[in-house]
């Protein structure tokens, strides 16, 4: 009786793995190093292998299993289970992914992009309370996301559906972004995008501030440097931090406006800011959106942090079970 879900995370550095209950408990999860060498031609047989030396490891064999969902970087096609252009797994041609892996392993296998897993994980056993209508924004090295709505992740036409960090938050002046537009959302909320609005201000800024000095040293400062410093009460960081809880507010409320979800859920590694940063987007959120949404959309921090991918990896091959 097949009752488990294989997982997999796949990462830049790390390809993560999880065997999951129906009901979206871990059983077991192990991580291995990805080796991008060679046009990532080795990232395939390396899960594969993985996956084989731990069946055997655990005495578990492919009847046990619905499926095998896999989240990953790219340009994902769903039907023919290959990815394209995910640069930082050095796949610049078209990969075979999932037709590979079936063969070999002899289980189904279903893939999407890893921002679109990571926000159903949040969404069944995470922040969203498995709720049908809940929009995952996650904010890293980029801004990505992922739109649940009736319990599906819509994915738009060219599969370019749910990319939040692409949406215009900054018209007149706006950073350029590395799509080629100017004033994306991920050009001031990703980890780097804080650091380039600190640079922005510090330019005009006069009092005493460590991270203002930091900038004027040229010393490297991160998006958790502003936060922890905001939060120890540093004038210029909190402007900053002001100024980037504004933005991620007018994004989460023109969202909701447009889609009124029970929740938006904030991940990623800038969110690690926690109650301190989703408080003032709240604030922000409120004044952008219109009563029936600000009284029922609610803006919540993840709940599964770096869990959330093998998570959501298990969702997507639970639904196997329904084809």
């Amino acid at each position: 009786m097949a009752n488990k879900l294989l997982g997999i995370d796949l990462g830049g550095t790390t390809i993560k793995f999880g065997i999951l209950t129906l009901e979206g408990e871990v059983q077991e999860k192990w991580a291995i190093e990805t080796n991008i060498l060679e046009e990532g031609k080795h990232i395939v047989p390396d899960i594969i292998a993985s996956i084989k030396h731990r069946l055997e490891l655990y005495g578990l064999t492919k009847e046990d299993f619905v499926g095998i969902g896999m989240g990953s970087p790219g340009a994902v096609d769903r039907q023919l289970k290959t990815v394209t252009g995910a640069y930082n797994l050095n796949w610049s041609k078209t990969q075979e992914v999932g037709s590979v892996i079936e063969k070999e392993i002899g289980i189904p296998f279903a893939i999407d992009n890893d921002a679109n897993v990571a926000a159903l994980g949040e969404r069944w056993v995470g922040a969203g309370n498995n709720h049908s209508d809940v929009v995952f924004m996650t904010l890293g090295t980029g801004v990505g996301g992922g739109i649940i709505t009736d319990g599906k992740l819509i994915h738009g036409v060219a599969g370019a559906g749910g990319e939040i960090g692409h949406m215009i938050v900054e018209p007149t002046n706006g950073f350029l972004c590395t799509c080629g537009s100017h004033g994306c959302l991920e050009t001031v909320a990703s980890a780097t995008g804080v650091v380039r609005v600190a640079r922005q201000l510090a330019e005009a800024y006069e009092g005493d501030s460590k991270i203002k000095l930091a900038l004027d040293n040229g010393e490297e400062v991160t998006s958790k440097d502003v936060f922890v410093a905001a939060e120890a009460g540093d004038g210029f960081a909190n402007s900053i931090v002001e100024k980037v809880s504004f933005y991620l507010g007018l994004a989460t409320a023109n969202i909701s406006n447009i889609l009124n979800p029970d929740s938006i859920v904030i991940g990623g590694g800038v969110s690690a800011a926690g109650e301190f940063l989703r408080a003032r987007i709240e604030k922000y959120f409120e004044t952008f959106t219109f009563p029936q949404v600000r009284q029922s959309t609610k803006i919540k921090m993840a709940e599964l942090g770096n869990d959330a991918g093998i998570i959501g990896a298990g969702s997507l091959a639970s639904q196997l079970m329904e084809k």
